[in-house]
């Protein structure tokens, strides 16, 4: 199925920051810190220095969220993160500025996780273009499968981008043999069915999951959803390259601002 759906010579990104990092982290035997949070939350201002803060206290990588009118996989506490950023007036174009302090101002690889329709208004090349050029690495697409993916595969490799899809416990070999070789960076392994949410457990599908992907081909492959403390972190971390914090991060830039994700960051990554 895979070489019907997959343009003639797609292959992975030979430049990718996510794979090298990653593959440093490995080097240093720990997992990558991967953190999610949206743009524009609660403003733009504010999501820019919370951005820069998880990246200054031990994260590796940084999701940089664009908030969405109907968002159907997040959970309560990232949907009204969202919610809030659009009340307050983020665009779309707005994310470029949270990418362009990362990358410049920190030493994490940022990354953009969207839906797609933001990317399609938009147009996919004209924003990978702007990406590009503000330092960014890459988009997590979450409701982007391979097999509509085309426009994407070229303007990423038009300009370098890392293409992450997701792989969920539901997934067949099949979809997963796919997503493999569709995917560069890592493959975002979702650890349970459902929504975002920080939980006090970690699904124990997430083991199998990571090595039915990395089985299919997958370099790195990144675990989320679900994950709120260090315990979390050291438990997934024992079998997964990335370990991904999204809800407990979002409630902490709401309750506490930047300096609290700096701290929350730091106690996730072993450094407090």
């Amino acid at each position: 199925m895979a070489s019907r759906i997959l343009p003639p010579g797609l292959g992975s990104n030979p430049d990718s920051r996510l794979a090298a990092r990653l593959a440093a982290c490995r080097e240093q035997g720990r997992p990558a810190l991967v953190g999610y949070l949206p743009a524009g939350f609660p403003t733009v201002e504010e999501s820019v220095e919370a951005a820069v803060a998880l990246g200054r206290n031990g994260a590796d990588v940084i999701e940089i969220g664009i908030p969405y009118s109907d968002p159907v996989m997040d959970g309560p506490v990232i949907q009204h993160a969202t919610t809030t950023a659009l009340a307050n007036g983020f665009r779309v174009a707005d994310v470029f500025r949270v990418v362009r302090a990362v990358a410049e101002r920190t030493d994490a690889v940022p990354v953009v996780m969207t839906y797609w329709n933001p990317v399609l208004q938009m147009g996919v090349d004209t924003f990978a273009e702007r990406l590009a050029e503000a330092g960014g690495a890459g988009i997590i697409t979450p409701d982007l499968i391979p097999d509509e993916a085309a426009e994407w595969f070229a303007a990423s490799q038009a300009h370098g981008l890392d293409r992450v899809f997701l792989a969920a416990p539901s997934s067949s070999r099949e979809r997963l043999d796919l997503v493999a070789k569709a995917a560069s960076g890592f493959v975002y392994a979702v650890s349970v069915m459902g929504v975002t949410g920080a939980r006090d457990a970690v699904s124990d599908v997430a083991e199998q999951l990571v090595a039915d992907t990395r089985a299919a081909g997958a370099q790195h492959v990144c675990v989320g959803l679900g994950v709120s403390r260090r315990a979390h972190v050291e438990e997934i971390g024992a079998y997964a390259d990335g370990v991904i914090v999204g809800t407990a991060l979002v409630k902490a830039l709401a309750d506490g601002g930047p300096e609290a994700v700096g701290a929350l960051a730091r106690e996730l990554a072993g450094l407090a």
